[in-house]
């Protein structure tokens, strides 16, 4: 009985100790001078939840429902012609409709990343300047025409959620920006 209180005492004080050693030697990251200049210049935009159709055939087959957030370049943005949200919008629904990005039928090739960057670099390419840093998924779901059909005729059905798009790690969309730029955002609309 003696050999398990001591043990128990010695695990708690190795514990403690581990615990005690790790904070007093933990540092804060170390931010370049490179990376802290980026950061002055952006700000986060947050995007609006968007619909786009997916043709096959020459008829619908079914929508992405998508919400995308931007790191943006503060000046750069303000130099825009048109509004950076409705510029992005347009450019959206030119880079999923007309790339077919992903494919429904057949998710086992589709990867996250490599769909971040295409959004980022399609949409820089119409803005024809280097305004997005990072693009931030926060939805991107798939809704059948059937199922569309079926939550439109019957409210009485229990309605069905959409499908989440899975890449082909497995890793579905889910980015969120930082709090603080929420609130900033929200404070500005």
């Amino acid at each position: 009985m003696l050999k398990l209180v001591f043990t128990g005492v010695w695990i708690c004080a190795v514990s403690l100790g581990s615990v005690y050693f790790s904070i007093q030697h933990a540092s804060a990251p170390v931010e370049s001078s490179a990376e802290a200049e980026r950061r002055a210049l952006q700000e986060y935009v947050q995007g609006e939840l968007i619909t786009v159709p997916v043709i096959t055939d020459g008829a619908v087959q079914g929508y992405f429902l998508t919400k995308l957030s931007f790191s943006v370049d503060k000046a750069k943005a303000k130099m825009l012609e048109v509004p950076l949200k409705e510029s992005v919008t347009n450019a959206l629904y030119d880079i999923l409709v007309g790339q077919k990005l992903i494919n429904v039928a057949d998710t086992s090739n589709f990867d996250l990343a490599t769909f971040k960057t295409k959004v980022k670099d399609g949409l820089n390419k119409q803005l024809r300047d280097e305004v997005i840093f990072d693009v931030l998924i926060e939805q991107l779901e798939y809704l059948s025409k059937a199922d569309v059909a079926r939550i439109a005729n019957s409210a009485n059905e229990k309605q069905r959620k959409p499908v989440p798009i899975v890449d082909k790690n497995g890793e579905t969309a889910h980015d969120q920006m930082p709090e603080s730029e929420k609130r900033a955002a929200a404070a500005g609309h």
